[in-house]
């Protein structure tokens, strides 16, 4: 029987550290999973993390815990499939390590994938976004620093991680002002800035001062803000806003709308789904794609174009009383 242990450490150290450069965001995702794992292992088997074997974490095992994180935690099946993803990859990491538990691991990877719904992205429209941006209250330091947050958010596009790593040195203010930022995938981009946009940031990079190396949007202790700070800052100015803009009224509001509204209003704006992808650092144009759903606008002038259908108008009858008599029943 082989030691669960030093087979995961090995994971973390060599595997995703050495071998693959693993990012800091996907090292962090893989933990939480093997955390949520070895917690519920302890429950489940009533063994300490260190004491488990490799053969502990069976299909069998796996599967409870998927259902755990479904039934019990609320846990949505794209965040199962997530973890599923990151036990895939630790025994695909361990089957050539210790071919003795080839079984074992060829059990769990066979394990497959939940199918999930697809939903319509949900985004903002022009008169939301307004209300949103006017919520903050200017008039104080944290009211500046969300209210250029959410405009850059907005007009770029930027992912919330990408945002909140933004440091002083990646704004360019200069003759063609632009952000850079390095982004999902560690691929680099540069995202053009509207002169709206860069006004803001000027003044709030005035007023925050700083080194090259600091964070556009600090905390009030001078760190980067976290993700859900950012989130929570956003979910206090859209119930503000729904004060002005009842639609916000019932609306979850999160960083990632903002990025999906920055692709719609593009889009709205002609502008080609290949270039949106660019802007966006989408790996693959076929994920744009979502947005051309999304946009009932672009739906309805492509349907304007082919026409009205070639029906013959024909003349109304009555249908027979006694038959429209018992379809009201």
């Amino acid at each position: 029987m082989t030691a669960l242990a030093p087979v995961l450490e090995a994971f973390f150290t060599e595997g995703l550290c050495q071998q693959r450069a693993a990012s800091p965001n996907t090292i962090a995702a893989y933990r939480d999973t093997f955390r949520l794992v070895l917690r519920f292992a302890q429950q489940k088997l009533g063994k300490a993390p260190s004491d488990l074997l490799l053969t502990d974490l069976d299909a069998d095992f796996v599967g409870a815990f998927l259902q755990h994180l479904e039934r019990d935690r609320g846990n949505s099946a794209r965040t199962r499939n997530a973890r599923l993803a990151a036990i895939r990859s630790f025994f695909r990491f361990a089957a050539p390590r210790e071919p003795a538990q080839a079984a074992v691991a060829q059990r769990v990877l066979a394990i497959p994938q939940k199918r999930t719904d697809h939903k319509v992205v949900s985004y903002l429209t022009r008169e939301e976004l307004g209300a949103l941006l006017a919520a903050p209250d200017t008039t104080t330091w944290i009211g500046r620093r969300d209210h250029t947050l959410m405009l850059v958010a907005a007009q770029t596009g930027l992912r919330v991680s990408e945002l909140v790593e933004l440091r002083v040195d990646q704004i360019i203010r200069g003759p063609g002002a632009h952000v850079r930022c390095r982004g999902k995938g560690r691929k680099e981009r540069a995202t053009p800035l509207t002169r709206e946009t860069l006004k803001a940031l000027r003044q709030w990079l005035r007023e925050r001062g700083g080194a090259p190396q600091d964070a556009v949007f600090p905390s009030l202790r001078g760190g980067p803000l976290s993700r859900d700070a950012v989130e929570r800052r956003l979910a206090k100015y859209a119930l503000i806003a729904s004060k002005k803009c009842p639609a916000l009224r019932d609306r979850r509001v999160t960083p990632h709308i903002l990025r999906h509204t920055t692709a719609v209003h593009l889009l709205q704006a002609g502008v080609d789904c290949a270039m949106i992808a660019l802007v966006l650092g989408h790996e693959s144009i076929a994920t744009t794609q979502i947005y051309l759903e999304a946009d009932l606008a672009t739906k309805e002038k492509a349907l304007a174009r082919a026409g009205p259908l070639p029906a013959r108008p024909r003349r109304y009858r009555p249908a027979d009383r006694l038959l429209a008599f018992l379809e009201s029943l």
